[in-house]
């Protein structure tokens, strides 16, 4: 009975944990000596990915940029940064993650949506 309930309050806090950072998570963001693992890691670059595709495409809509040049810039920002981060600042052996491209994919295909989202939805609103 005891080890249902612990195995229950585990499965609920994995629940709770799955889809946001914990505040450990938070803790370890700028720390170079924090030890990773490959679901930390994925969520940290996930979530700076989507915060660079709403930053981006708030700042492309109201300009306003037009043109597919600018999705290209948006891509090379985000992976320039995100590859900043874990390869740059962390020092994170990549191989240990699946290597880079595991890496730069984390949240790539989410963010693009959210970009393109922000980006059409605040230039529709602020310039017609």
């Amino acid at each position: 009975m005891k080890d249902k309930k612990s195995a229950k309050l585990n499965l609920q806090h994995k629940q709770h944990q799955n889809g946001h950072l914990s505040p450990s998570t938070f803790a370890k963001l700028l720390d170079l000596e924090a030890s990773w693992d490959k679901d930390q890691l994925g969520d940290v670059l996930h979530w700076i990915r989507q915060i660079v595709a709403l930053i981006c495409g708030l700042l492309w809509g109201a300009v306003p940029l037009v043109g597919g040049i600018w999705l290209v810039a948006f891509l090379l920002i985000s992976s320039g940064i995100v590859y900043g981060y874990y390869a740059i600042i962390l020092k994170v052996d990549e191989e240990e993650f699946g290597g880079h491209g595991s890496l730069l994919q984390e949240g790539l295909f989410a963010s693009v949506t959210l970009f393109l989202l922000a980006w059409t939805l605040v230039y529709s609103l602020a310039h017609f």
